[in-house]
């Protein structure tokens, strides 16, 4: 492990994600909303807001998954990260979140709700720190992985990417 993201799991106390590379809460909201202000595709109360730190390294990916919620991307430092998404429509666009602005980089990102999406640190022997926003709160009842055989076969034309980036 390299020493700044061992500097970074240490002192952050960074925790393994179901998908891939290390988390931490940092955020709840106290107050929530509740369950009958929300879509019916929810099944509880959920807070207003929720972040959290996220970290990536180029020997690892975040694979695809999709939550009921929009999720706002930060970027805070290392490689710039690849955020693959598969939108509602069956569209793909790899968007680059970091900070060289010559090559389209942006330092935030929001995937709609709904869209399967996936990330990658593209430099080897590098990471990207990122910070994540989910509105309402993120919880862990609005998170699916995708099977990489299931999605593959509603996404066919984006097979290549969907198994390089899923682990079922």
């Amino acid at each position: 492990m390299l020493p700044e993201i061992k500097k970074l799991v240490e002192n952050l106390q960074l925790l393994p994600h179901p998908e891939g590379g290390f988390y931490k809460e940092v955020y709840r909201s106290e107050k929530v909303i509740p369950k009958d202000a929300l879509p019916d595709n929810f099944s509880g109360d959920r807070s207003y807001c929720t972040s959290i730190y996220f970290l990536l390294t180029s020997e690892n990916f975040s694979a695809f998954h999709r939550i009921k919620q929009d999720e706002i991307w930060h970027f805070y430092g290392g490689s710039s990260l690849s955020v693959h998404v598969i939108d509602k429509e069956g569209n793909y666009t790899e968007h680059k979140v970091g900070m060289d602005f010559s090559k389209g980089e942006k330092p935030q990102l929001v995937v709609p709700a709904g869209c399967w999406f996936a990330s990658s640190v593209a430099k080897e022997n590098s990471y990207a720190f990122v910070g994540c926003t989910v509105a309402p709160g993120f919880d862990f009842e609005d998170f699916e992985l995708a099977k990489g055989s299931v999605l593959a076969s509603e996404h066919p034309k984006h097979e290549s990417i969907i198994y390089r980036l899923t682990r079922q």
